[in-house]
């Protein structure tokens, strides 16, 4: 097996490699580190979890470790698709460039401008950025790229699924033509080729795994699970989730559940942290700060379940995630092998489970396709409980039929109160049915007649004929 020492890196280089503690590359290093030294243009592919950034990161500190940097002109670029990624690029330059008296920036959003440009004004050897803020500096007069003589994109296909197609095209146009390219990723999309035969130039193409491939170390499984009621899906998956945490016990040390939507984040993350979970949510809208600390804390132990949009699925390096939980099938079946990846590094066991929906079935029969595997089905750890009848299940009544109105003597009736005799079919109503209103009826001058309803209660006025009462 081959050696860090055989690959002929700088002394001071290998000297923090040793510190660190590496001895063999992995094959992705071992395959791109020699022709990245020669000069020439690499293309490497690799699922996640291998090494690929040591896989540029430490010809790059060789090749740079001799020259100057000038202010505002970088001498290399390294392209990270996240905040996230790229922050995780610049440790690993601290870590192996720390006998190499080499100077970085760290060009993000969510920092201030100023602090970014008095770095740049001093004068970088390395520079690392998210396209969208590197062209800020540059819009602003702070940034000339005509001295970068290494170029880097790291997770090219992210790049591209993002949007940046144009923003990476305009980078590239305000290099020199005689940059030096490495692009590394974990998939290789077709139309990934065609850029790599626009922007490199005779690259060394190395390739370690078939792609779109999971870590045989992760065992996968789905449960296909289907609401009761479409209204109450949401909450019935997150009661799965819960109910698939539990049954993993102790061995879930630690968690990275992934949504594909913000609004879904923030909600399983509240609803676990509900029913007692230690959980927090990272997508792109939260700010640098808040992202930055939630990170720091899942990775020092501090927190056991890491809620995320996608923007936390490429390059996260926490070398001990126990379980991957996909809250929802991934839009892109590449992204479900870079979910999954956050388990089983580096050879370790992880567990990855998927709760599928009816409605997600064509997305994840893609992923099937894509890594040319059958994966395991779980049974729904909530066990079934029979559906209480509802309004719809039960038999509709039959229409009730307009009701004649019931005879006087079927009302209860006061004490001074004679019930009213029915009307005989062969008489005609009386046209007093409007007396209870103290309106109309040619009853109302009858004087004989007794007044029903009031009993000894009356008031005398009303008995009273409307001769009375013109003489009272």
């Amino acid at each position: 097996m081959a050696k860090f020492s055989d690959l002929n890196l700088n002394p001071k280089v290998m000297k923090a490699i040793n510190d660190v503690g590496y001895e063999s590359p992995t094959p992705i290093q071992a395959g791109a580190i020699p022709p990245a030294l020669e000069g020439r243009d690499v293309l490497g592919i690799a699922q996640t979890g291998t090494g690929k950034t040591a896989s540029f990161t430490l010809p790059m500190l060789s090749l740079l470790a001799r020259g100057r940097a000038r202010a505002r002109m970088p001498r290399s670029l390294v392209l990270c698709p996240t905040r996230e990624l790229a922050a995780q690029v610049a440790e690993n330059f601290d870590a192996y460039s720390k006998y190499l008296k080499l100077t970085k920036a760290l060009l993000i959003g969510g920092v201030s401008f100023k602090e970014q440009e008095t770095i740049i004004d001093k004068g970088v050897d390395v520079l690392i950025a998210t396209p969208g803020r590197l062209l800020d500096h540059f819009e602003r007069g702070k940034l000339i790229l005509s001295d970068v003589k290494v170029m880097v994109v790291d997770e090219a296909d992210r790049m591209l699924d993002m949007g940046f197609i144009p923003d990476i095209e305009r980078i590239f146009g305000l290099t020199p033509f005689t940059r030096q390219t490495l692009f590394f990723s974990a998939t290789m999309a077709p139309e990934i080729e065609r850029v790599t035969n626009t922007f490199l130039s005779n690259p060394e193409r190395i390739e370690v795994a078939r792609q779109a491939t999971a870590s045989e170390t992760i065992e996968q499984g789905v449960v296909m699970f289907k609401a009761s009621r479409r209204d109450r899906e949401g909450s019935e998956k997150r009661k799965v989730l819960r109910a698939l945490l539990d049954a993993e016990g102790d061995t879930c040390t630690n968690a990275i559940i992934f949504c594909n939507r913000k609004t879904d984040v923030d909600i399983t993350a509240k609803s676990l942290k509900k029913y007692g979970y230690d959980a927090a949510a990272i997508h792109g809208d939260l700010d640098q700060s808040q992202r930055t600390k939630t990170l720091d804390s899942f990775r020092g132990g501090n927190l056991r379940i890491l809620v995320a949009s996608d923007v936390a699925a490429r390059g996260l390096d926490v070398p001990s995630v126990s379980h991957v939980f996909n809250f929802d099938v991934p839009g892109h079946a590449e992204d479900y092998v870079h979910r999954i990846g956050r388990t089983g590094r580096a050879g370790r066991e992880g567990k990855a489970f998927t709760i599928c929906t009816p409605r997600d079935e064509k997305a994840f029969d893609a992923v099937e396709a894509l890594i040319q595997k059958q994966i395991t089905r779980v049974d729904n750890p909530i066990k079934s409980e029979p559906r209480k009848s509802t309004k719809t299940d039960k038999p509709k009544p039959e229409p009730k039929a307009k009701s004649e109105p019931k005879p006087a003597a079927d009302k209860p009736v006061a004490k001074s109160e004679a019930p009213t005799p029915a009307p005989q079919k062969d008489e005609p109503r009386a046209k007093s049915s409007r007396s209870r209103g103290g309106r109309g009826g040619s009853d109302r001058h009858d004087n004989n007649k007794k007044v029903v309803g009031m009993g000894d209660q009356m008031p005398g006025f009303i008995a009273m004929s409307f001769d009375e009462r013109r003489e009272a």
